[in-house]
């Protein structure tokens, strides 16, 4: 099993990048071959003792064809900036390792460089509240303020939300994909998608340009819940896909926490039945940040001016609603409408049901 430093060695090595020839092709080829899914390309690596020594017990005009693909694969991601993980090969997370079915290969965009850092999965409904959205948020700027990885499916909702806390800290973020690392789903999270390949690293088992197939996101909730030691749950529902991956972080015999919501809905009541069984209970960054044996750290705030300064320093004398905040600034209306946007956008500032603005840092 390769370490953490196996691992950023071989990255450093350049050894991971997508147009190398040899052994990581043979392995994505492998992977494409008729029949050969994640538990046969295992059995398959354990018998043969290499991808290129499976190959060559196979009849050869199936591999020819294999190779063919696999060559197309890598000549797109080549193109996008990506690079490849084959399993078996440097650079492949141990931890998925764990899993009854790592997946043969892994396309990356972004810092590899992330893989070798303890990840916290912060994941939820789609159809979020303000109140999940905000504790996303902020769950999310704590854990990457303080050194570690946040991990998530970039689906609308809480996943979203995680990304753009981690992202507001200059911290990093990984989101596995159940489509081709160069197909953001869904299409309004692309300029998310950008942002992510910039700063942090998106992951896909799937090839380059694919779309999602019915078992694509149960898929990559495995690969979520195996890279990540907690498996935060935000705010779910009984039908969440994020219960999938609370329940195969258990499987794997990593943490699970949920962070508590109302009981008379619905949204939370996903979440609310995981507290019930067992999982740990997150009531604030502090309680998370101790599960995943860290400390928390301030939270970056940038130099602000005008009116976002102006409203800043305001809710340092607590939440505030509109009216108040204009009898504290003298500001306009307008503009410390523009101006609260502006921070609730940079994961400074969140509201809350009754209508209060407070600091998030």
């Amino acid at each position: 099993m390769s370490s953490d430093r196996d691992a950023a060695a071989a990255i450093e090595d350049g050894w991971l990048d997508a147009g190398s020839e040899g052994r990581f092709e043979a392995g994505l080829a492998l992977s494409l071959m008729a029949g050969v899914g994640s538990v046969h390309y295992g059995e398959l690596l354990a018998s043969h003792g290499s991808a290129e020594a499976a190959l060559s017990a196979m009849p050869r005009a199936a591999v020819d064809a294999a190779r063919s693909l696999a060559q197309r694969h890598l000549v797109r991601l080549t193109a996008i900036g990506g690079q490849l993980l084959v399993r078996g090969l440097p650079g492949y997370p141990a931890l998925l390792l764990d899993l009854a079915d790592p997946p043969p290969v892994l396309f990356s965009l972004g810092s590899l460089e992330l893989l070798t850092r303890t990840q916290v999965a912060i994941v939820g409904t789609r159809s979020a509240t303000s109140y999940g959205l905000a504790v996303a948020r902020d769950l999310a700027r704590a854990v990457a303020a303080s050194g570690l990885v946040v991990t998530s499916g970039m689906a609308r909702g809480v996943d979203a939300a995680a990304h753009l806390g981690a992202l507001s800290t200059g911290g990093g973020t990984i989101a596995v994909l159940g489509t081709g690392v160069d197909v953001p789903y869904p299409r309004s999270n692309t300029s998310l998608h950008r942002a992510i390949v910039r700063q942090g690293l998106v992951l896909s088992e799937i090839p380059p340009g694919d779309r999602a197939d019915a078992g694509s996101f149960p898929r990559r909730n495995r690969i979520i819940a195996a890279l990540s030691g907690v498996t935060v749950v935000v705010q779910a529902g009984y039908r969440s896909g994020s219960l999938i991956t609370a329940g195969r972080a258990l499987e794997l015999g990593r943490s699970v926490a949920a962070v508590p919501g109302p009981i008379d809905m619905a949204s939370h009541a996903g979440s609310n039945e995981l507290l019930r069984d067992g999982a740990q209970v997150v009531t604030g960054a502090a309680d998370l940040l101790q599960l995943a044996g860290a400390s928390l750290r301030p939270v970056f705030v940038p130099e602000l001016h005008g009116p976002e300064a102006a409203v800043w320093s305001a809710l340092a004398d607590g939440p505030a609603d509109l009216d108040t905040l204009l009898a504290r600034t003298g500001l306009p209306a307008r503009e410390a409408a523009v101006a609260v946007g502006s921070l609730e956008l940079a994961g400074l500032v969140s509201a809350g049901f009754s209508g209060e603005f407070r600091r998030l840092a």
